[in-house]
């Protein structure tokens, strides 16, 4: 199936599904407890999302100072935000998928899943191509007023 409709089917289906099941569930238990549920899970959501938003960055944190490179914090600062567009989309479907990103073990699970199908592309030649080597400027050096680093170390 192309891409290109993928997305149409998505960006049309998707809305006229959650338009159907809030009737449906508006039907059953009443428009104003839909709508109050609607703006609960929101408010949930994003409390949700604050809470683990803070212990991702303070994992991410801790990763960076013992010098290591935090990809799956990254990444799972990256599904935390569309966790939250999509919780903060009115909804049960998407409230739904929301919350099921906000799940650790799958998040990482679908991170996982994710990085495995994922294609890496690398750059251009670093030297600049057939010929690029190391290139050398003319210039004088002054050394700064102070010799003292910028950012102390720990």
């Amino acid at each position: 199936m192309p891409p290109l409709l993928i997305l149409l089917a998505l960006f049309v289906g998707a809305p006229l599904v959650e338009l159907y099941i809030l009737i449906k569930v508006g039907e059953v238990i009443g428009a104003g407890i839909t709508v109050l549920a609607v703006i609960g899970t929101a408010v949930l959501g994003a409390w949700l999302i604050r809470a683990q938003g803070l212990s991702t960055q303070t994992r991410l944190r801790q990763r960076l100072a013992m010098g290591e490179m935090p990809a799956m914090e990254v990444l799972e600062g990256a599904a935390l935000l569309v966790a939250g567009m999509v919780l903060l989309t009115p909804g049960f479907v998407t409230d739904t998928l929301g919350f099921l990103l906000l799940i650790p073990p799958l998040r990482r699970a679908l991170i996982r899943a994710a990085a495995r199908r994922a294609v890496v592309v690398r750059g251009g030649d670093p030297n600049g191509g057939p010929g690029g080597g190391p290139r050398t400027f003319e210039g004088q050096a002054w050394p700064d007023e102070d010799d003292e680093p910028r950012f102390p170390r720990r």
